[in-house]
C-alpha cells in the first residue's frame, strides 16, 4: 500500500441488537486505532452509526456520538422504524468508502445481514462472508456441523419451534433435560452474544425461569452440559490460509464468564495461557478446522473450554466479529502475538484487500 492514495475505512457500529453498546466500545478502539500517527498516513476514516432501531445517521453526527461529542438521543419519531422511508439509505454519503469494516455484534450484524448489505457496494469489507458469519452466530446450526464433523464439543440438547406458553410443552423439554444432561446446565439463546440471555442453572427449579430468558431473544434454544472447565481463546486471522494467535486463558471471580465478567469486571487474563505445548496445537488446529468447516475468514476469536480433571479440548463457538473493546481477548491476543491494535486493524484491512 506504499504510494497508494489513502484508503477509506467504512466503519460501521451501533445497530439493532442487545449488544449495542458493546458494539459502540469495539468501535471506539478501531477508529482510535485508524487515527494513531502511523495509520493516519494509510488511511481514512467514515463512521456510520446505526440507532437502536434501525436508523443509518450521517457521518457527522456519527463521528460525534463515537467521540462522546453528542448524545444518542431516541425520539418518539424513530421508534417508529421510518416507516415512511423508501430507502433506509437515504442521505448516507457511502460511494467512496474503499473498504468496509463492520462491527456489529449480536443480530442484524454478526449474523451475516449486514455482510449481505454490504455486498451490494461491491466493495471489499473486513471479515467472513454471509455464510460464515450465519453459521458462526447460530448456535444450533454450528453445533450441529461440528458434531458431524466429530469436533468434540460439551453434550447439549436443542430446541426448535416449542411453544414454552404452552405448560406441557415446557413440560416436555424439562423432563429431556433431566433425562439426558446433568447439572449444572446452561441455557442458551441459539442466536446471541456476549452471555446475554444465558443462565447457569444449578438445580430443577431453574430451569423454567432459564428457558423463558433464552425464549424470549431466540426461540431456537440450546441446553448444554456444565463442566469444570478452563476458558481458553485462540484468535484467528487470513483468508485461504488463516493464522492462529497465542493461546489465552480467561480466569474469572464470578460462577461463571457472564456479561459482566466479560465487561465490567477485573478478570485476569493469561497470554499464552499456562497448558502443555501439545495441547496448544491440538487448540490452534481445531481452531482452524472449525472456521474452514463453517467458511470463516478474515478474522474470529474461537473459544474453546478445558475440562480441569482430563485436560479434554472441547469447542466452545466461534465469533466472528469479535469484541475490540479495552477489555476484549481477540486484539489482546494478537498484541501478544505480536500486532498491537494499530497493526491489527491495518492487517485486517490487507487481508480483505488479499495484498
Amino acid at each position: 500500500m506504499i504510494g497508494e492514495k489513502k484508503k477509506c475505512i467504512g466503519l460501521i457500529f451501533g445497530g439493532y441488537s442487545n449488544e449495542h453498546e458493546v458494539s459502540i466500545s469495539s468501535a471506539k478502539t478501531v477508529f482510535h486505532a485508524f487515527n494513531s500517527e502511523i495509520n493516519k498516513k494509510r488511511f481514512t476514516v467514515k463512521v456510520f452509526y446505526i440507532d437502536k432501531y434501525g436508523d443509518w445517521l450521517d457521518c457527522d453526527l456519527s463521528e460525534k456520538i463515537l467521540i462522546g461529542k453528542t448524545e444518542i438521543k431516541i425520539t418518539k419519531k424513530q421508534e417508529n422504524f421510518s416507516k415512511e422511508k423508501i430507502n433506509f439509505l437515504d442521505g448516507i454519503e457511502f460511494q467512496n468508502i474503499d473498504v468496509w469494516f463492520p462491527l456489529l455484534h449480536g443480530l442484524y450484524g454478526e449474523d451475516g445481514s449486514i455482510h449481505g448489505l454490504l455486498k451490494y457496494t461491491k466493495k471489499p469489507l473486513v471479515g467472513c462472508g454471509i455464510i460464515g458469519s450465519a453459521l458462526g452466530m447460530d448456535k444450533i446450526l454450528m453445533k450441529s456441523i461440528f458434531s458431524n464433523l466429530k469436533i468434540p464439543q460439551v453434550n447439549y440438547l436443542a430446541f426448535q419451534d416449542e411453544d414454552l406458553n404452552d405448560k406441557k410443552v415446557k413440560n416436555r423439554i424439562i423432563s429431556k433435560i433431566l433425562e439426558n444432561l446433568n447439572f449444572p446446565v446452561f441455557v442458551k439463546p441459539s442466536n446471541s452474544g456476549s452471555s446475554l440471555g444465558i443462565s447457569k442453572v444449578k438445580k430443577k427449579s431453574e430451569i423454567p425461569q432459564a428457558l423463558d430468558k433464552a425464549w424470549k431473544i431466540d426461540p431456537r434454544f440450546l441446553v448444554e452440559e456444565g463442566l469444570e472447565v478452563r476458558e481458553i481463546e485462540c484468535g484467528i486471522i487470513g483468508n485461504s490460509k488463516l493464522l492462529t494467535s497465542e493461546i489465552g486463558e480467561v480466569i474469572y471471580e464470578s460462577d461463571w464468564y457472564d456479561y459482566d465478567s466479560k465487561y465490567n469486571l477485573d478478570n485476569k487474563i493469561i497470554i499464552p495461557a499456562e497448558i502443555d505445548s501439545k495441547i496448544t496445537k491440538q487448540i490452534k488446529k481445531i481452531a482452524i478446522q472449525s472456521c474452514k468447516a463453517l467458511n470463516i475468514f478474515g478474522f474470529a476469536r474461537v473459544d474453546f473450554f478445558l475440562e480441569k480433571s482430563s485436560n479434554k479440548i472441547l469447542l466452545n463457538e466461534i465469533n466472528t466479529i469479535p469484541g475490540f473493546t479495552t477489555k476484549s481477548m481477540f486484539p489482546m491476543l494478537w498484541k501478544a502475538s505480536g500486532l498491537n491494535i494499530e497493526q491489527l486493524v491495518a492487517k485486517l484491512v490487507e487481508i480483505s484487500l488479499d495484498l
